[in-house]
């Protein structure tokens, strides 16, 4: 059997991406994980304030983004722009050798617009497919991509795709080549029993739990999507999936949630 080489692929939340002390935080730790990473971040409340600022209403399902035209415009300028290379600058500052990056460059991650069921969610992307030989180019020449959660559908149409769904799908792609991890950091320990005690995380979260605490209500919007698409990258390859702070980066030692089928 021949042995593959470690893979990190981190995801970041907008309560990170906001907090400039949080942001400098996650350099310190990012900067010392060893081979070769790939960082995926979400937008934040950057774009939704932008939003309000041009007087569109910003408009949420469940935890998602509704968008339609003039909302797609506003996320691209922020996501693939502003915080993209905010990002790019910082890690550029550690000495991590990063590069801005949407589904659009490079072919990278091709989507199609979600079809209409019960919510409208505008242009709204769903992953088709990732570009597994353009991201390895990219990694073996030592470059570190920075993917906003911006794609394309090949037809000239941008789309705004869940930033959770793009790391996993990033992650289990990779995974032919790499033993991968892939990484949730955000502001809170991990999972928790419940969301209002931090002391309530779960260390270790399999399929079942996760399908009981869903059922329970104890993991509810946003967490969903974030959950439902690592448990597949567990399914589809990925090594072990990993929720919580951005200490767990370069502390392997710090409590968080551990995935596992």
């Amino acid at each position: 059997m021949v042995n593959k080489q470690q893979l990190t692929v981190v995801k970041i939340g907008g309560d990170i991406v906001d907090n400039d002390q949080l942001l400098q935080e996650f350099y310190n730790h990012f900067k010392k994980i060893s081979g070769p990473t790939v960082l995926v971040h979400g937008g934040g409340n950057k774009a939704s304030a932008l939003q309000k600022e041009l007087g569109i209403e910003p408009k949420k399902v469940d935890g998602r983004r509704i968008t339609d035209a003039a909302t797609l415009e506003v996320v691209t300028m922020v996501y693939a722009g502003l915080l993209n290379k905010k990002l790019v600058a910082g890690l550029q500052a550690t000495g991590k050798n990063a590069i801005g990056l949407s589904g659009a460059d490079g072919d990278a991650i091709r989507a199609h617009k979600r079809s209409v069921a019960d919510v409208d969610y505008g242009f709204a992307g769903d992953i088709d497919r990732v570009n597994f030989s353009f991201i390895d180019e990219l990694l073996s020449g030592g470059y570190t991509p920075v993917f906003s959660a911006i794609t394309h559908d090949g037809k000239g149409q941008l789309l705004n795709t869940n930033a959770d769904t793009l790391a996993a799908r990033v992650a289990t792609a990779m995974s032919s080549k790499y033993n991968v991890q892939l990484y949730y950091c955000f502001t809170k320990a991990g999972v928790l029993e419940d969301v209002e005690n931090g002391d309530s995380l779960v260390e270790r979260m399999d399929s079942t739990i996760y399908a009981a605490m869903k059922s329970a209500g104890q993991i509810v919007d946003g967490m969903i999507p974030k959950l439902d698409t690592a448990f597949e990258a567990l399914s589809s390859g990925v090594l072990r999936v990993h929720v919580g702070t951005i200490q767990i980066l370069s502390d392997n030692t710090q409590k968080h949630t551990t995935l596992c089928l």
